[in-house]
C-alpha cells in the first residue's frame, strides 16, 4: 500500500516541475518579441494590418498584426490615442497580451501544489492516527481454505477432541436447544511441529468458516492502548462473519503469567492480555465464533485464561506414533514419483520426528532426487536425506584429514555402535560413518531408537552409557592422555540425562522423590550431594562400559578395520562382524 501511494504522490510532483519548467520556457520565449519604432507602427496602422493593440499605464505598448506578429513599441500617452486607434478600427485591450500556454502553465503548477499540499496533509493524519489505531492489524479471513481433516495424518485423538467444535460452528443452534455452552476457546499445546496450526486450519475448513491467522507477536506493541485495540479489531472482523474460526498462534507471547501487579498495571501486555480475556467473556453462545491458541509452553500461560469460559478446552497435539508417521509420511509422498518406499521401515526409523520433520524429510528426498535426475524418488534418497536432517551434509573434499584423525574416528564410532549392539539390542544401529558432516561432526553412529511411552531407570543408564561409549574406545585403544575432544556433544548430553534422574525424575538418593526445581523455588538447595552422586553414577558407568569393550576388543577392531575401509557401514554389517565374534567364542 505504502508503495502505491508513493507512486500517487509523484504525479502532482513531476506535473508541477514540467509545469514550471515550460513556464520558464514560455516567459523566455514570449519576452524575445521584437521591438519596433513609433514611426513603424503608424505605418502600420496606415496600412490596416494592426489586429489589437494592448495599452496599460507602462511606457511601451504591444501591438499583434493581424498575420499572428507580436511587437511592442513606445506608449505616446496622449489622450485621445485609444479613440484615434478605436476610429481606425483596431481593437484597444487595456490588459497586458497573456500567452495561453503561460496560463496553462500558471495554472498546473498551483494545482499540483495544492494536490501535494492535501495529499501530504492526509498523509500525515493517517500516520498518526495509524500509530495508536488498532486497525493497523493486517490481517483478512481465509473464506475457502480447502483445508479439512482428510489433509492432517496422525493426531487422532486431537481430530476427535474437536470433532463437537467443528458440529457446533455449523449447528449453533442446535446445541442452544439443549442448553449446552460450547467452549468459546481450545489450547492447542505440544511440541513444535505437531501439527498444530494444521489442526486449526482443519477446524476451519471442515466446518466451512472464515479463518483468521495471527499470531500472539502481532499485538505487542510498545504503544500502551495498541495490542488492546488489536484485539478488539480482530474481534469486530470475526463478528462480522457471524461464524468464525480465530487462531492465535505462539499465544505466550502476550499470555504470560502477570507479574500481580508490578509495575503500576500499565503493562502493554496486560492490557492486551485484558483485552483478550474480555472480548472472549462477551461472546454470545449463538454467535458462532471460536478461539483456537497455540503454544509449546502451557505452564507458562496465566490462569485466567486458561479457566472455564475462556480457553476451556486443553488439547495435547503430541508427537506421531508409528502408525501415525505412516499415514504422515504416505501422505507427502502422495503426490510424489516414488518406487519400492519401504512406508512401514520409514515409520520405524522416524522415531521422535514430528510432522514438520516428515515433511522436511519428504521435500529433501525429493530435492535430492531431483538433483541427480532420477526418475523416481527411491529408498537411497530417503536415506540420503535422512542422514542430511541429522548430521548434515558430508563433505565431499576429505583429502585433508590425517590417516591417524581417521582413525580416531573409526575406533570412537566404533564404540558407539558396539555398546548400542551390546546394551539396547532393540535399539536398531542403521548406520555407522566416519565421514565428517558440515555441522561439525567428524563421523556418527546413526540408532533406530524403540518406540516407548517411558523410559525408565535402567534404560536412560543404557542410553548414557552408549553416549561414553566413544569416548571409552578412545581412552582403551590410545591411552587416557590422549584422549580427543570427539566426545563433546557425548559428555554434554550423557551430563543432562544424569542430572534429570537425579534432579527431575526421583532416580537418585541425595534428593530422593524430590525435585530441584521446587526446592529451589522454596529456598532449599542439596547442590553439593547432587552434584557428588552425579559425578560417580557416570563414573561407574563410565567403568562399566570400559569392561565391555575390553572384553570385546575384536569386535571392535573388527568395526574400526571395515570403518577405514568402506567409511560408511550399515545394520547387516555389524550384524555379521558380531555373528563372526559369537560363533568363534571370542566375545
Amino acid at each position: 500500500m505504502n508503495k502505491i501511494k508513493n507512486k500517487y504522490i509523484l504525479i502532482p510532483a513531476i506535473t508541477a516541475v514540467l509545469s514550471l519548467v515550460f513556464l520558464i520556457i514560455v516567459n523566455s520565449t514570449f519576452k524575445e518579441s521584437k521591438n519596433k519604432q513609433y514611426t513603424d507602427f503608424l505605418k502600420d496602422t496606415s496600412r490596416s494590418s494592426i489586429s489589437t493593440v494592448y495599452v496599460t499605464t507602462s511606457p511601451k505598448i504591444q501591438v499583434k498584426l493581424k498575420d499572428g506578429t507580436i511587437y511592442t513599441t513606445d506608449n505616446p500617452r496622449t489622450d485621445n490615442f485609444k479613440e484615434n486607434l478605436l476610429k481606425d478600427g483596431i481593437n484597444v485591450s487595456e490588459q497586458t497580451l497573456t500567452n495561453p500556454a503561460e496560463i496553462a502553465s500558471i495554472a498546473g503548477f498551483v494545482i499540483s501544489l495544492i494536490v501535494l499540499g492535501i495529499m501530504f496533509f492526509k498523509s500525515t493524519k493517517i500516520k498518526s492516527k495509524g500509530m495508536f489505531s488498532a486497525t493497523n492489524l493486517d490481517v483478512t479471513a481465509v473464506e475457502d481454505i480447502g483445508f479439512n481433516f482428510a489433509n492432517v495424518a496422525g493426531n487422532e485423538e486431537a481430530k476427535d477432541s474437536v470433532q463437537d467444535v467443528v458440529d457446533f460452528l455449523k449447528n449453533p443452534e442446535k446445541y442452544s436447544a439443549y442448553g449446552a455452552r460450547m467452549p468459546k476457546g481450545v489450547i492447542l499445546y505440544g511440541d513444535p511441529g505437531t501439527g498444530k496450526t494444521l489442526l486449526a486450519k482443519a477446524v476451519a475448513g471442515e466446518a466451512n468458516v472464515p479463518f483468521y491467522a495471527v499470531s500472539g507477536s502481532d499485538f505487542v506493541q510498545i504503544y500502551v492502548g495498541v495490542g488492546a485495540g488489536r484485539i478488539r479489531s480482530l474481534f469486530k472482523k470475526a463478528r462480522s462473519h457471524g461464524r468464525a474460526v480465530i487462531f492465535i498462534d505462539e499465544i505466550d507471547a502476550i499470555g504470560k503469567k502477570r507479574d500481580n501487579g508490578r509495575g503500576g498495571g500499565s503493562d502493554e501486555k496486560d492490557q492486551t492480555l485484558n483485552a483478550l480475556l474480555t472480548e472472549m467473556s462477551g461472546f454470545n453462545e449463538t454467535e458462532g465464533i471460536i478461539v483456537i491458541a497455540a503454544t509449546n509452553r502451557l505452564d507458562m500461560l496465566d490462569e485466567a485464561l486458561l479457566r472455564p469460559g475462556r480457553f476451556d478446552r486443553h488439547i495435547e497435539v503430541t508427537l506421531p506414533d508409528v502408525s501415525a508417521r505412516e499415514k504422515i509420511l504416505k501422505l507427502h509422498f502422495k503426490n510424489k514419483p516414488i518406487k519400492n518406499i519401504d512406508y512401514s521401515e520409514w515409520a520405524r526409523k522416524t522415531t521422535s520426528f514430528s510432522g514438520a520433520k516428515l515433511e522436511n524429510l519428504a521435500n529433501e528426498a525429493a530435492i535430492i532426487a531431483c538433483k541427480d535426475n532420477a526418475v523416481f524418488i527411491s529408498n537411497q534418497y530417503l536415506d540420503k536425506a535422512f542422514s542430511i536432517m541429522l548430521a548434515g551434509y558430508e563433505k565431499v573434499d576429505r583429502d585433508y584429514i590425517k590417516e591417524e584423525d581417521r582413525k580416531i574416528t573409526a575406533f570412537h564410532e566404533a564404540g558407539h555402535a558396539l555398546i548400542s549392539l551390546k546394551m539396547l539390542p532393540n535399539d536398531k544401529v542403521s548406520k555407522v560413518t566416519i565421514i565428517p558432516t558440515t555441522k561439525g561432526a567428524g563421523g556418527y553412529t546413526l540408532s533406530i531408537p524403540e518406540d516407548t511411552l517411558y523410559q525408565n531407570k535402567e534404560h536412560l543408564k543404557k542410553k548414557i552409557m552408549v553416549l561414553l561409549g566413544g569416548r571409552a574406545a578412545e581412552e582403551i585403544i590410545f591411552g587416557a592422555s590422549n584422549v580427543t575432544t570427539g566426545a563433546y556433544n557425548d559428555l554434554q548430553r550423557s551430563t543432562q540425562i544424569i542430572a534429570n534422574m537425579i534432579t527431575e525424575y526421583g532416580m537418585g538418593e541425595s534428593l530422593g522423590l524430590l525435585t530441584m526445581g521446587k526446592l529451589r523455588e522454596s529456598g532449599f538447595t542439596n547442590q553439593e550431594a547432587v552434584f557428588s552422586e552425579c559425578k560417580k553414577m557416570i563414573s561407574d558407568l563410565y567403568e562399566e562400559v570400559k569392561d565391555i569393550l575390553i572384553d570385546g576388543k575384536d569386535s571392535l577392531n573388527a568395526i574400526t578395520t571395515l570403518l577405514i575401509d568402506k567409511e560408511t557401514i550399515y545394520h547387516e554389517d555389524l550384524i555379521h562382524i558380531i555373528g563372526v565374534k559369537n560363533n568363534n567364542g571370542v566375545a
